[in-house]
C-alpha cells in the first residue's frame, strides 16, 4: 500500500491539506510530516523517511514542504514512488529573499509575531481572496500553532536550502507541478522550470489561486491529484 506523506509549508500545519485527506486516503494511507523540529531542509527529509520506513511514498509538498519532498526524493529515490510539487522551486532562496526572511525573523524574535502574519497574508494568496476573512483565519490559526520559535528554526531551513535543479532530471517517477497562476513567492515559471526538467512531469497552473493552492483552491487541486495518481 502507498503511504502518502503531506508536508507543510512555512508556518502551516496539516490542516494545509485539510481538503486533500479524504480523497488521498482512497488509494493509501495519509500522514502529516513533522517540519517543526529541524532547521535544516535535509534534516526535515530524513525525519520524514525515518517515519515512514517499509512502505512506498508518494510525497505530497507545499512551498517549503516541496524543498523537503524533493530533498527526500533525492536521499533515497529507491523509496518515493510518486511526488507532487506544490507552489515550490528547486532553487535556492535568493539575496532579496533571504534579506526579507531576516526581517521577519527579527520581527518574531522582537516579540511582533503577528506582524509577520500581516506581511506574509498579503502575499500568500490571490488578490482577490485578500478581503476572505474565512481563509485569513485559518491561515492565521495554523501560524498561531506553529509559534515564533518553529517560525525562525523553518526560515532558516529555508534561506539555507541547497540548489535542487541539478537532481530534476534524475527523477523518472510520475511528477505533479501545481502552481497558482497568481503566486507571486513561487510564480509559474519557477514551476514551469521544474516540470521542463523532469521528464515525467505533468504541469497544473490554477487560475485565479496564489500560493496556497491547496486551500484557495482545494476542488482543482483535488483533480490534479486524482490524474496524478492515475498516471503509470
Amino acid at each position: 500500500m502507498t503511504r502518502f506523506v503531506l508536508i507543510p509549508g512555512l508556518l502551516c500545519t496539516g490542516d494545509l491539506f485539510a481538503a486533500q485527506v479524504e480523497p488521498l486516503s482512497r488509494h493509501g494511507s495519509v500522514v502529516v510530516a513533522d517540519t517543526t523540529r529541524d532547521d535544516m531542509i535535509d534534516a526535515m527529509a530524513e525525519r520524514l523517511l525515518d517515519a515512514a520506513r517499509g512502505e512506498p511514498l508518494a510525497l505530497v509538498g507545499l512551498s517549503m514542504g516541496g524543498y523537503v519532498a524533493l530533498a527526500a526524493a533525492r536521499r533515497a529515490p529507491d523509496r518515493v514512488a510518486r511526488l507532487a510539487l506544490l507552489d515550490t522551486s528547486a532553487r535556492p532562496d535568493t539575496p532579496e529573499a533571504s534579506e526579507t526572511r531576516r526581517r521577519l525573523i527579527a520581527l518574531a524574535e522582537a516579540g511582533r509575531f503577528a506582524e509577520v502574519d500581516d506581511v506574509l497574508w498579503h502575499r500568500l494568496v490571490a488578490p482577490d481572496r485578500l478581503g476572505d476573512e474565512d481563509l485569513r483565519r485559518r491561515v492565521v490559526a495554523m501560524a498561531d500553532e506553529i509559534g515564533p520559535e518553529t517560525f525562525v528554526r523553518q526560515q532558516r531551513a529555508i534561506m539555507a536550502r541547497a540548489d535542487q535543479r541539478p537532481f530534476l532530471p534524475q527523477i523518472e517517477i510520475p511528477t505533479l507541478v501545481l502552481v497558482g497562476e497568481s503566486d507571486v513567492i513561487t510564480p509559474p515559471e519557477v514551476a514551469e522550470e521544474m516540470a521542463e526538467a523532469i521528464e515525467w512531469a505533468t504541469l497544473t497552473r490554477v487560475p485565479a489561486c496564489g500560493h496556497l493552492a491547496t486551500l484557495e483552491r482545494p476542488e482543482r487541486v483535488n483533480a490534479a491529484l486524482e490524474a496524478w495518481l492515475a498516471a503509470t
